[in-house]
């Protein structure tokens, strides 16, 4: 795997990928639903985004609705399942979006990265670290680095004993570190997270 190679030129990130083993990008349909699954477990546990995800499906009899029908369902039973008025609100924005600008999964598989971002940030509730995890884990995008995600920057400064006190420095630092990851920068970030998560 040509990443595997690359990356291990940084000694710190050799260590982790010898720790971790091999990841494997998937690429996925169903982008609105996918990033309606992004907004409801932001703030949010794991386990307590997975039972709200999972009480948002059981109101469908498909399993995989159509962004019609997330629109046309009441916003009393989107609250209902647990979903705040902000984030019931998203949800509906995300799919009018969608069918406003009939926009398919072939369009956003076939777009360059930042084209991706500047489209799906238009929506209300969608910012760019949200586009960056659709990228990673729906369009399996292999050179994404997520420089204001928390979990990157605590795992970078522990791992290169990077200062945090000034953050526009801090955030300097980890775009100067992860310039030398690109193609792969996406697998980079998926190490990290697993050294900060010990798994």
């Amino acid at each position: 795997m040509p990443y595997l190679k690359h990356l291990s030129k940084d000694r710190k990130l050799k260590k982790l990928i010898e720790a971790h083993g091999d990841i494997v990008l998937q690429k996925h349909n169903k982008v609105y639903l996918r990033l309606c699954a992004s907004i409801m477990s932001q703030q949010l546990s794991v386990k307590v985004a997975r039972v709200i995800h999972q009480r948002f499906l059981d109101l469908y009899k498909s399993k995989n609705p159509k962004p019609e029908e997330i629109v046309n369902t009441p916003f009393e039973k989107l609250r209902g399942i647990g979903l705040s008025n902000a984030k019931a609100n998203y949800v509906q924005h995300v799919c009018r979006f969608f069918i406003e600008e009939k926009l398919t999964d072939r369009q956003l598989h076939r777009m360059e990265n930042e084209k991706v971002i500047e489209v799906l940030t238009q929506i209300k509730g969608v910012g760019r670290w949200t586009v960056e995890m659709i990228l990673m884990f729906t369009l399996g995008r292999e050179d994404v680095f997520a420089v204001d995600d928390l979990g990157i920057q605590n795992a970078m400064t522990s791992l290169y004993n990077l200062d945090n006190s000034d953050k526009k420095k801090l955030k300097q630092d980890l775009l100067r570190i992860s310039a030398k990851w690109t193609p792969y920068r996406t697998y980079a970030c998926m190490y990290l997270w697993r050294h900060r998560d010990g798994k």
